[in-house]
């Protein structure tokens, strides 16, 4: 369990100096020329994976009601 925290808090620590490092230092360029990571296609990505993820959780509600209803539970 404790390995599986510290993988996630390692994540979360990577994304947050990142993005600090994009707001404080890569200003000074054309277009973020210094930036680490491109926040527009980013944020796309992540809306993009959201969604795929709330279409998976239907189809499996609807799947399972579907079988709910054959065996009458």
């Amino acid at each position: 369990m404790r390995t599986f925290v510290g993988i996630i808090l390692g994540c979360l620590l990577t994304v947050a100096a990142a993005y600090i490092h994009d707001t404080t230092y890569a200003r000074g360029g054309a277009n973020g020329s210094n930036a680490i990571v491109n926040w527009e296609v980013a944020a796309r990505e992540w809306n993009l994976f959201k969604q795929e993820v709330e279409t998976a959780w239907l189809k499996m509600q609807t799947l399972d009601d579907r079988k709910s209803a054959k065996t009458g539970a």
